[in-house]
């Protein structure tokens, strides 16, 4: 990874860090699944009847399943592949326009002491967070 993409995805995680962002990937498909699941076993057993009972307990399962996996931003974008990293790099340089910095720490110090500046960077970080990823946001109480 290039030196200036390690400096932004450091500058993320510690906004994500300093904000106390936390996100959840939402996982639909796997919810869907088990709801469908669900209603499919329960119309093996009771029939007509037991797809409305099956497909509502797989409906509640399926949700149960898929909510409360909040995780720290910093995590999720230090997993991130190569070409998602690429991705939010390029989303974060265009807030940062011609801000010239010499590492990470330079440029953490820039941001966080721009008010303005750094209120740019965690919402085009939130924005591809929602966009790219299609994930739920949550700020810690």
């Amino acid at each position: 990874m290039a030196p200036q993409m390690n400096d932004i995805m450091r500058l993320c995680c510690e906004i994500s860090a300093h904000d106390q962002i936390k996100v959840a990937v939402k996982n639909s498909t796997k919810g869907a699944m088990v709801a469908g699941g669900g209603a499919f076993v329960g119309g093996m057993l009771g029939g007509p009847a037991g797809i409305a009972v099956g497909g509502a307990v797989g409906g509640l399962l399926g949700s149960w399943l898929t909510s409360g996996q909040f995780r720290p931003l910093p995590e999720i974008l230090m997993e991130l592949p190569p070409n998602q990293k690429q991705k939010l790099y390029n989303d974060i340089v265009g807030v940062l326009g011609n801000l010239d910095w010499t590492d990470a720490a330079q440029l953490i110090a820039l941001v966080m002491g721009n008010a303005t500046l750094q209120q740019q960077v965690t919402a085009a970080l939130l924005g591809y967070i929602a966009k790219e990823l299609r994930a739920e946001v949550r700020y810690q109480d």
